[in-house]
């Protein structure tokens, strides 16, 4: 008898740990210091998988999706579509001048450019809730068991806001039944988009949708390699260069960069830039940074380097 129950409990015991497993959590990790950032807006994701329930699933991958970039600290994230059009709705009632007049009053023209966009389709959603099951019985004790499940398949793009082109593109199954994904960068987790969506209610869908945000972010966190990052001389004066980055998108004193004169090679039927010669004429280094501007020093080339150059590194 005793042998039995032993064994019972082994079993559940060994139940339990795969169940663990199967919701161990999946850290996105933290940028690395010196990590450059770009801007980045989500957009529309929509809803082709025909599933309608309390909550709306496109507005709730739009939502932690924008969450779940911020808080990974490797991009520069923008209000989503909606927020960006409220803001110039704001802006457009405070140039109407039927608002107090302020330094804090909202201006036309001061919007921060998105440089990549997110966008996708929810292309499948299955939810078998109600269907249970599963665990193990053992002498009237059930160990485990299953409150059903559900599954979702989206499809993302990360797009260039420049040329409007497509620069990668992916599908993910996202699973419920997975710890969630925490976050390297603030220590924090993803973990229930309760907080932000009151009708989802973490409902099986919900921790699918949790799932499929997770492994979009990693899979945009790794495009970034083969993303050129650049930026712009602001000013040349007294022996200081100044250029249009800061310590918001990641510059940090020491920091070198490449200066040079860009040509572009542009369609003459089309009017589409085919592509770009850089000529390097000198290199700087960063001196002190502020939030979008930094001060730099030139380390070669001094003399020849302009206002209107681009700056750009080597190596992100």
């Amino acid at each position: 008898m005793k042998r039995s129950v032993w064994a019972g409990l082994c079993m559940g015991l060994a139940f339990l740990l795969q169940v663990n497993w199967l919701a161990a959590e999946t850290t996105i990790p933290a940028p690395p210091s010196g990590n450059l950032r770009y801007s980045i807006t989500v957009t529309e994701f929509k809803n082709e998988a025909g599933w309608h329930g309390r909550w709306s699933v496109g507005d709730g991958m739009q939502t932690s999706m924008t969450n779940l970039l911020h808080e990974s600290g490797w991009f520069i994230v923008l209000g989503d579509g909606e927020m960006r059009k409220a803001a110039m709705a704001e802006q457009d009632f405070a140039a109407s001048g039927r608002t107090a007049q302020g330094k804090k009053t909202a201006k036309i023209g001061r919007m921060t450019p998105a440089q990549l966009l997110v966008r996708g389709s929810i292309t499948h959603v299955q939810d078998d809730t109600g269907s249970g099951g599963g665990g193990i019985s053992f002498q009237g004790f059930n160990i485990g068991g299953s409150a059903g499940k559900a599954e979702m398949n989206v499809t993302i793009y990360l797009v260039d806001s420049e040329t409007g082109q497509v620069r990668a593109s992916t599908d993910v199954v996202g699973v419920s039944g997975k710890k969630g994904f925490t976050v390297g960068y603030h220590g924090s987790a993803l973990g229930g988009l309760g907080g932000q969506m009151g009708g989802q209610k973490k409902d099986n869908v919900g921790k699918a949708l949790e799932d499929a945000v997770g492994q979009a972010v990693m899979f945009l966190i790794q495009q970034l390699e083969g993303i050129p990052w650049e930026g712009s001389v602001l000013m040349v004066k007294g022996g200081k260069v100044i250029i249009n980055r800061g310590s918001r998108e990641g510059v940090a004193e020491g920091r070198e960069f490449q200066v040079g004169a860009v040509d572009e090679l542009v369609d003459p039927d089309t009017g589409e830039v085919l592509d770009s010669e850089m000529t390097q004429v000198g290199t700087i280094k960063v001196t002190k940074t502020k939030e979008k501007i930094s001060y730099c020093a030139p380390v070669s080339g001094g003399d020849a380097i302009q206002k209107g150059m681009s700056v750009f590194t080597m190596d992100r």
